[in-house]
């Protein structure tokens, strides 16, 4: 749902980047180069980005029952 602040098997923070990485590939940038750009250059890191979906919206309609 929400990125982590760190990566869970490096540590390496990671939480910051997110919203610069969301906005860049909407714009239509290569996953690739924007992760380069951005300092991840471990797999670890890449995979936590490429595999996270973005459902914050999604969830907030629910109520807590």
């Amino acid at each position: 749902m929400i990125i982590p602040v760190r990566c869970f098997s490096c540590g390496k923070p990671v939480g910051h980047l997110w919203e610069e990485y969301k906005k860049r590939i909407s714009d239509g940038e290569n996953p690739k180069k924007v992760m380069d750009n951005l300092g991840l250059e471990r797999y670890c890191c890449r995979a936590m980005f490429l595999g996270q979906e973005d459902l914050l919206e999604l969830v907030s309609k629910f109520k807590k029952a």
